[in-house]
């Protein structure tokens, strides 16, 4: 298998960048097809490091809504 090139051209005259921006594309999806094979990750996020924890809820319109827009979630 040493023998045989990884990528071969069968048609075309593609330029240096053309064959590396192919051989990036084709190595990331192996990569992400290899990690996908290995199965979902172990690592969770903590809570407390949640970015969308800050963020807030929408408001809701009606009477007193301006009253309790201050009040904590």
């Amino acid at each position: 298998m040493a023998d045989q090139p990884f990528l071969q051209i069968v048609r075309g005259e593609p330029s240096d960048e053309d064959i590396a921006a192919l051989v990036a594309v084709l190595s990331a999806r192996a990569e992400a097809a290899a990690r996908a094979a290995a199965g979902p990750a172990t690592r969770r996020e903590s809570r407390w490091a949640n970015r969308s924890r800050s963020t807030r809820r929408p408001l809701a319109p009606g009477p007193g809504a301006w009253r309790a827009s201050a009040f904590p979630c």
